[in-house]
């Protein structure tokens, strides 16, 4: 298990983002033989699966320095990780109900020296802070994503993309995203990177203003 395919794809990086993702795979491995958080037979897959997974959202948003990104639901980091090494001047608020989750997060976090992201077992329902963005990665269906977190969108704007939703999703979503599909905007990761594990997943973009009425 090496970083390889990161540098293959994610480019400027400095040597202290290098350090930090080459660190990733024997701090999960380490983890993962403790609290199960990545299936066993996927964590020789750790950097295509779930760091690059988590990384192809920096390929449509290039988050504004300042900005404020929750990600909900985020087991053992992702999407959260991986984006924070990416953007060291945003602001992460990573959280899960899970604990053991919460504390793989948290010690990978801690190993890595990352100082923008808080982390914290909690109930999406129980967050009130305010972020310009919310993240996820298959943590559950869109409509009820947006249900229980449009009170954490701000109305005011940072980036050139909207405040909203920015979801890593796989599969077929038509029933899923037909509420939204007038609103979203979908992106094939597949154009993005050049592997077959990425052939069926999208990057799902909710701008805010399609916080409809459930």
């Amino acid at each position: 298990m090496n970083a390889e395919i990161i540098f293959k794809y994610i480019n400027d990086l400095s040597d202290k983002q290098k350090e930090q993702i080459n660190a990733l795979g024997n701090l999960y491995a380490e983890w993962n033989s403790k609290i199960n958080v990545i299936s066993r037979k996927d964590i020789d897959n750790l950097y295509e699966h779930h760091v690059l997974h988590s990384m192809a959202i920096s390929q449509v948003v290039n988050f504004t320095e300042g900005t404020r990104v929750l990600d909900i639901g985020t087991g053992g980091g992702f999407p959260g990780i991986p984006l924070a090494i990416l953007f060291p001047h945003v602001q992460f608020h990573l959280i899960d109900s899970i604990g053991k989750k919460i504390k793989v997060a948290t010690g990978v976090a801690d190993a890595i020296g990352l100082k923008n992201v808080n982390i914290e077992q909690k109930r999406a329902e129980k967050e009130k802070g305010l972020y310009d963005f919310i993240v996820s990665r298959a943590v559950m269906p869109m409509p009820d994503i947006v249900k229980i977190s449009r009170k954490n969108i701000d109305t005011i704007n940072r980036n050139q993309l909207k405040n909203g939703w920015i979801c890593l999703k796989g599969g077929d979503l038509e029933n899923e995203l037909e509420r939204f599909k007038e609103d979203i905007t979908a992106y094939n990761i597949k154009e993005i990177y050049n592997e077959p594990f990425f052939d069926t997943k999208q990057i799902i973009y909710l701008p805010s203003k399609a916080n409809q009425k459930q």
